[in-house]
């Protein structure tokens, strides 16, 4: 079935689409050239009074943009999308995606808008996206806007990530629009201006594929190729090295997850990118607790999403991806399939590797450690943490001490202190190193509690909460004199904790 928009959409949305003589910047449009199927020309809605309520320095930096400019009235007309460089083609992009197991033919951005790509300080293609911008005609019946609250969320939450060391679409302002949004109540409305490697997602090649455009699916893996995994266009099999390519950079970036905790929320093929970057920050959150079962998001009844469950996901979105890939891998398609079936197998070795790579690392053991004395004694610490109800974050770091001779603290945690005692005895024995641990264990995470006390602050006008904890977060390995708050978890009689999407 063609799932390509309509020409009339296509022609309404031209009309509205102006260019302003942002000289400043130089935005390429070569998603929208390449694949003009998959791209709505459009902008976003106006912002009656926008006010910067957070700016990366750093990453603005990073993209070659003058700060100073950026605060300006004419740079924060830039940032929400109102004013965009001569030549710019802003357009809101088309996928689908199966959402909680469901597959929803036609998705795309609804609420958001890729300004275009720039090219960074190291001649890297990033792409400028917002988020919040106001109804496309993907919308499907939503408002198109965002309150300040999720926008700031996912602001300090990709900022952590990236500080951590873990592959993430990066978050370069939050402007708030001075429009207020209806949710359960009134809030102030924002926009983020989101900066990623790409936003081609594995919804993506579904949209390409359900159209039945063989043509379409090869040009998007063309394109795909060239931004992110270009080796693969002189393998034998480009297409199968793509695949591959994406199913070892998925396998690498849910280990990561993992192992600081971090729980995605809404792990639909369309938050599964080609990248293996983070991308989408909704209902996110991290584990305080260890327990394999633990969901916070509101609408993850089911638990789909567990934290334990993330890697079973991120395989099967994979599948997904294979699915429309195989009128390119072979003629045959059985062959197709035994091909796809056979790179697939290889996401649960690659995770294992990554997964206890870094899990050798968490405990501080030698490099040579195998993997058969890794993993029983991980497994066995984890089941231990899940029986004591233990931070997941506060155990690790602390069991650095551990490592210095010190047990107490780490031992203060467990219930079954005998059981305790001899993986003591055990992990002691192969001679654990406590700085390589430091490096990789956080003391600062995103705490739930202090995001949602920033965020509360920062919706009545008070952004201190929040700048504390960006500029804690921002060193996530080092501890810092008079941050004892930022490390603790949330207070015993804090209560069940949920997060909401933010649409």
């Amino acid at each position: 079935m063609n799932r390509r928009l309509p020409p009339e959409t296509i022609l309404r949305s031209l009309v509205q689409v102006s260019a302003a003589p942002v000289t400043t910047v130089a935005l390429g449009d070569r998603f929208s050239r390449e694949l003009p199927e998959m791209a709505v020309r459009w902008r976003a809605e106006a912002a009656p009074d926008p006010r910067l309520l957070a700016l990366n320095e750093p990453l603005a930096d990073e993209l070659g943009l003058d700060t100073a400019w950026l605060r300006t009235g004419e740079g924060l007309r830039f940032l929400v999308g109102a004013d965009v460089p001569a030549g710019a083609t802003p357009v809101a992009q088309a996928y689908s995606g199966h959402q909680f197991g469901g597959y929803v033919p036609r998705l795309g951005d609804g609420r958001a808008l890729l300004l275009g790509e720039l090219v960074d300080t190291e001649g890297h293609a990033r792409d400028l996206h917002l988020k919040g911008s106001g109804r496309t005609p993907f919308a499907r019946g939503g408002d198109g806007l965002a309150a300040a609250g999720p926008m700031l969320r996912e602001y300090v939450t990709s900022e952590s990530m990236h500080a951590m060391g873990i592959p993430t679409t990066r978050s370069l302002a939050v402007v708030a629009t001075g429009r207020p949004v209806q949710r359960e109540t009134v809030l102030p409305g924002a926009l983020l201006a989101r900066v990623a490697s790409s936003h081609l997602r594995v919804g993506s090649f579904q949209y390409a594929a359900a159209s039945g455009d063989v043509g379409l699916v090869r040009r998007l893996a063309d394109h795909a190729i060239a931004r992110h995994y270009p080796d693969a266009a002189a393998a034998e099999q480009p297409y199968l090295a793509l695949f591959e390519s994406v199913v070892a950079a998925q396998a690498s970036l849910v280990a990561r997850w993992m192992l600081v905790g971090f729980i995605h929320g809404v792990m639909n093929t369309d938050n599964t990118t080609i990248s293996g970057e983070t991308i989408d920050y909704g209902p996110c959150a991290f584990m305080e607790a260890y327990d394999p079962a633990t969901v916070y998001s509101s609408i993850d009844h089911a638990g789909r999403y567990a934290y334990g469950n993330q890697p079973v996901v991120a395989q099967w979105n994979l599948a997904r991806f294979a699915e429309t890939l195989l009128a390119l891998l072979s003629e045959d398609q059985q062959q197709a399939i035994d091909l796809a079936v056979e790179s697939l197998g290889t996401f649960s070795r690659r995770y294992d590797e990554a997964w206890t790579a870094g899990m050798r690392d968490k405990l501080g053991l030698p490099a040579d450690t195998a993997d058969d004395v890794v993993r029983p004694l991980a497994d066995d610490l984890l089941g231990q943490l899940q029986q004591s109800r233990v931070d997941y974050t506060s155990f690790f770091r602390g069991l650095g001490d551990a490592a210095r001779g010190d047990a107490e603290s780490a031992r203060g945690l467990l219930t079954d202190l005998a059981a305790f005692d001899a993986w003591l005895a055990r992990w002691r024995a192969l001679s654990p190193d406590a700085e390589t641990m430091d490096r990789v264990n956080p003391v600062y995470i995103p705490r739930n509690h202090l995001v949602e006390e920033a965020l509360a602050a920062a919706t009545e006008g008070d952004l201190r909460p929040l700048e504390q904890l960006l500029d804690v977060t921002s060193s996530p390995y080092q501890e810092r004199p008079d941050s004892e708050r930022y490390a603790a978890p949330a207070p015993a009689d804090s209560g069940p904790y949920q997060t909401f999407c933010g649409t």
